[in-house]
């Protein structure tokens, strides 16, 4: 494993691939300033997916727990999130929360990444607002937005009637027949561009030429997504899923890669996860560094990227 600690004193040009467990928020300190060319990131949403997943200091005995109705559902609905409006008045401070996390890292991803490097980031449709902002403030500017369709995506939207007919409430069940509690099917997840602004007075073919970044290979992309859409639809690969809870396709992380990079180029996934994203690096010859907390992910990225799996993946969707 590499030594965190020695980045600063000898660089990045022997890193091949690595995966450090880290605190990201700290580690990504003792990285050289513009020494990455690429972040590609599925950050936390804050939206209590699990506990390492709560990013805010509001709790309840609800939270996390599950209902009856949850547990007859099986893994689907796991554990139970606050909704939108919250439980208390202090739950309305979550989004706010959701930025001052954010804004604990956007500086130092903006210090790392070379001039016309880009940060792509999936936040969550429910917050990634405070991301945008939190990187915007950092000095980001904010590119664009791209949507990745999901090929399957559960409707956990309860039925309204189903709750009156539990009261013994018939009449009002009527009523309300066809009326769901909760959201619409997710099909969607926005995935947030960012770039690093390059040198005032400076076009962007002359940072290509000096820092080899800021102009995107949109035949790379159209491998993947068929034109060169902001929307791209894309699913696992066989046996590929179930190494973590909120796990994006290697194809799809492959796509955005090559979409903003060139062979031999450094990605840093800060909040790596199972390293989906260190194995799509991998795949289409890229150097990369993950940082992950979590041991038990740290294990499962470390095998993938030893074991070389999903390799053979294709850019075909």
């Amino acid at each position: 494993m590499t030594n965190k600690k020695s980045f600063s004193k000898n660089g990045l040009s022997h890193l091949e691939s690595q995966i450090i467990q880290a605190d990201s928020i700290e580690a990504i300190k003792d990285l050289p300033s513009r020494s990455i060319d690429l972040i590609l990131s599925d950050i936390p949403y804050g939206i209590a997916t699990a506990e390492w997943d709560v990013l805010h200091d509001n709790s309840n005995s609800a939270l996390l727990g599950t209902s009856p109705a949850q547990q007859k559902a099986g893994a689907i609905f796991k554990s139970r999130g606050k909704p939108i409006n919250g439980w208390s008045e202090a739950d309305r401070a979550i989004p706010r929360e959701y930025y001052e996390w954010c804004s604990k890292w956007t500086g130092q991803w903006l210090r790392v990444l070379k001039p016309g490097g880009s940060a792509i980031v999936f936040a969550g449709r429910r917050l990634a607002h405070r991301c945008v902002c939190a990187m915007e403030d950092a000095g980001f500017s904010y590119k664009d937005s791209l949507a990745w369709l999901r090929e399957r995506a559960p409707h956990r939207a309860q039925r309204l009637s189903v709750v009156f007919e539990r009261r013994g409430d018939q009449e009002k069940a009527e009523k309300w027949e066809g009326w769901r509690i909760g959201n619409l099917r997710p099909t969607f997840e926005p995935i947030l561009w960012f770039v690093k602004p390059y040198k005032i007075g400076t076009t962007i073919a002359d940072n290509v030429m000096s820092a080899s970044l800021g102009a995107f290979n949109e035949p790379a992309f159209a491998k993947y997504a068929g034109s060169p859409d902001n929307v791209i639809t894309c699913g696992f690969s066989p046996g590929e899923a179930g190494l973590h809870p909120t796990q994006k396709p290697v194809k799809l992380m492959q796509a955005l890669i090559e979409l903003t990079t060139q062979k031999g180029q450094i990605v840093l996934d800060p909040f790596c996860g199972s390293g989906t994203t260190l194995a799509a690096a991998r795949n289409v010859e890229r150097r990369c560094l993950g940082f992950e907390s979590n041991i038990e992910f740290v294990e499962i990225a470390r095998r993938r990227l030893e074991e070389d799996l999903f390799a053979a993946v294709k850019p075909g969707l």
